[in-house]
């Protein structure tokens, strides 16, 4: 009875012996995997597959203004409050390049005026009275 009582001292948690869970748990994935083939509720689901991300759609912009796209900017762009060559290529459809030239030959023109420069966008608005 002494050597009973010496193994409770050293190890106070009652543990079952370590081969029979491995067998259970062997015995078990196999039961699991064969019963998951037959029966696809729940149990080990497929791998989620990766998206393909979502593809942007090509901007199919103009490289040159043509007589309505200039006609165009001409007429309603002196009129808006912000203009940027963001703004230019969103509306007229246009390449930024053009967008930039667009800008300088309205700026040329006196119908629009500069609020800020920065390196990658510049600020304008409508040429007022005041100014």
């Amino acid at each position: 009875g002494g050597k009973a009582k010496k193994k409770d001292a050293l190890f106070p948690c009652a543990m079952p012996p370590k081969k029979d869970p491995k067998k259970d748990a062997k015995g078990g994935k196999q039961q699991s995997k064969t019963a998951a083939k037959k029966s696809s509720g729940g149990g080990k689901a497929k791998k989620k597959k990766w998206s393909k991300g979502k593809v942007k759609d090509k901007l199919n912009n103009a490289v040159y203004f043509d007589k309505n796209t200039y006609d165009k900017m001409i007429k309603e762009v002196p009129k808006a409050k912000m203009i940027t060559t963001s703004v230019l290529c969103d509306r007229l459809k246009v390449n930024v390049s053009i967008a930039r030239r667009g800008i300088k030959e309205l700026m040329a023109k006196g119908l629009i005026r500069q609020i800020s420069t920065h390196a990658s966008q510049s600020i304008y608005t409508r040429a007022t009275a005041g100014a």
